[in-house]
């Protein structure tokens, strides 16, 4: 019992990739073979490695799981597979191992580790090729399935013993922890779902991300990264696809105790109209609760005293109103806007403005005088339909979040062509136009100037609701002010926390009932979660 716990804890040389790099099945393939052939290590420690670290999640992650079934495929990710079942019976655990091939069948690797096994565990494995009766009598009692059958290497479709198995236990209620993959994913797929997978309920992941951890909706539970020796500069990916989550790291830096509300910036939030008095007040607030070390919400005369009543703590600043409540384009008097922009740091535009003709024009003018960095959301972005030539972001810093629909208006173009290829409709646009795009929805992206794009895995349906945007642009204005010389990891940290504050809420609550303002009871939870914990990056927290 002794010896599997400490072997639980050996942890590998080499730290997880630590810029997290998301890397395709032949570059995964390749930071392999790097790792054996420059850096010394050898494809069975690899495989140690692996299978130690899903042994290791699998009793931190199920503790009252007793009986486990181990289901191994013939190539690595069944020697994976086998490692761990190896290391959970040394930790008194009720194991079982189901090959999907016979043990003369399995690749040199895999075999090495069957040839490993306790000679009464090696004994008891169950070999199916086919539909056998008996799997169901062996399986009885299950509390927890290793899903190692496939990995990065598979290629749909899924064939033979394995479509019996995946079908066997789709029906059975004992949780299944996939080893890198749930069986049946391309590793290279970026949809969201995909057809005759196997079920999941967590994945333990090795080295980096593959494009399906980050944009398949692969399971509802935990995603997680765990180092297995490779180092650093073995991970070379040319996808310049990154995760969100690195740049949390900019808010592990406890503040000087010194600090004073000058040294964190002061966000001016543009925004508001008739019936819409919220939206700014809740950017406002956000910003606040990020943060900024100062607020201002400038809004219609009309609604002032609604948005101030939001929070004490809130300054406002009273814009002339157009002939319907709107922003008037009085306020572009250059006495007025140099008044506006006293003492700002940080501008977001757009919260709950409208679009009414004469507020869409003061938004264009207003950002062609201004050269502070300027967050744009909603219809601050709206009213660049058809003028999107007019946002540029050189010699400015320039941040937009649009959801599809905002997208394709930019454009010119539909939902549905923004949707065809979100990453490079978010690298082109953020290339062309020298501005940071944040493209919400499922997997929020963010494009850089430079063409890098980062994934964010943090966020449920609890932000589908009105207000969540209005959030996030507040929490990215916060977050630039605040690290003016680090835009791109501000703004990519704002992403990550915005979704991981929604994923603190429905551990405890039901999704349902998340109020927009509600994400922010939970911001402090996100930002004192340590992205890596137990040896393992957490891509995604689960519910």
């Amino acid at each position: 019992m002794k010896c599997g716990v400490e072997r639980l804890h050996n942890r590998p040389a080499f730290a997880y990739n630590g810029s997290m790099r998301i890397l395709t099945a032949a570059e995964m393939h390749a930071c392999d073979e790097r790792t054996v052939e420059q850096w010394g290590q050898t494809w069975e420690s690899l495989m140690e490695h692996a299978g130690a670290a899903v042994a290791g999640f699998a009793l931190r992650q199920f503790p009252n799981a007793v009986r486990i079934a181990v289901l191994c495929g013939k190539g690595n990710n069944g020697g994976d597979g086998l490692v761990a079942a190896r290391h959970l019976e040394a930790s008194g655990k009720q194991v079982r191992i189901v090959l999907l091939a016979a043990p003369e069948q399995l690749q040199s690797e895999p075999r090495a580790m069957y040839e490993k096994l306790p000679t009464a565990l090696r004994d008891s494995v169950f070999v199916l090729h086919e539909a056998d009766p008996a799997l169901e009598h062996f399986l009885a009692g299950t509390d927890l399935f290793l899903d190692a059958i496939f990995g990065t290497g598979f290629h749909p479709p899924m064939r033979g013993a394995a479509v019996g198995m995946r079908d066997k236990i789709a029906g059975l209620a004992a949780p299944v922890l996939s080893v890198d993959l749930p069986s049946g994913w391309d590793a290279d797929a970026t949809a969201m779902h995909t057809d005759g997978a196997f079920r999941s309920d967590a994945v333990v992941t090795f080295t980096a991300p593959k494009l399906a951890h980050v944009f398949g909706g692969l399971t509802r539970g935990p995603v997680v990264v765990a180092p297995i020796g490779s180092p650093e500069g073995a991970v070379i990916s040319t996808g310049n696809l990154t995760w969100t989550g690195v740049s949390k790291k900019i808010m592990e830096v406890p503040r000087a105790l010194n600090s004073n509300k000058g040294r964190f910036g002061h966000v001016l939030v543009v925004g508001g109209s008739p019936g819409k008095g919220g939206a700014p007040a809740m950017s406002s607030l956000a910003a606040m609760r990020a943060g900024a070390g100062l607020v201002t919400a400038a809004v219609p005369r009309g609604i002032a005293a609604v948005v101030a009543g939001f929070a004490a703590e809130m300054m406002t600043l009273l814009l002339e109103q157009s002939s319907t409540g709107g922003i008037s384009t009085k306020n572009l008097d250059a006495e007025r806007v140099e008044a506006m922009m006293h003492g700002i740091d940080v501008l977001a535009v757009g919260p709950g403005i409208g679009r009414e003709p004469e507020t869409a024009e003061f938004v264009r003018q207003f950002i062609a005088k201004t050269t502070l960095p300027a967050v744009l959301d909603a219809d601050g972005l709206n009213a660049f339909e058809g003028h999107a030539e007019k946002l540029d972001g050189r010699g400015r810093m320039l941040v937009l979040t649009p959801h599809p629909g905002e997208m394709a208006r930019l454009l010119g173009s539909t939902i549905a062509d923004v949707q065809r290829d979100r990453v490079a409709t978010a690298r082109d646009f953020a290339t062309k136009h020298s501005v940071t795009l944040v493209l919400k929805g499922w997997r929020t992206l963010v494009a850089h100037p430079d063409g890098r794009v980062a994934v964010n895995t943090t966020g449920n349906p609890a932000l589908a609701k009105g207000g969540s945007g209005d959030i996030l642009t507040g929490m990215v204005a916060a977050m630039v002010a605040q690290f003016p010389q680090r835009v791109a990891e501000a703004v990519e940290c704002a992403v990550w926390l915005h979704g991981a504050a929604a994923d603190a809420y429905v551990r405890t609550r039901d999704e349902h009932t998340m109020l927009a303002t509600e994400l922010l009871e939970h911001l402090s939870e996100a930002i004192r979660a340590p992205m890596e914990r137990d040896g393992v990056v957490w891509l995604q927290e689960g519910q």
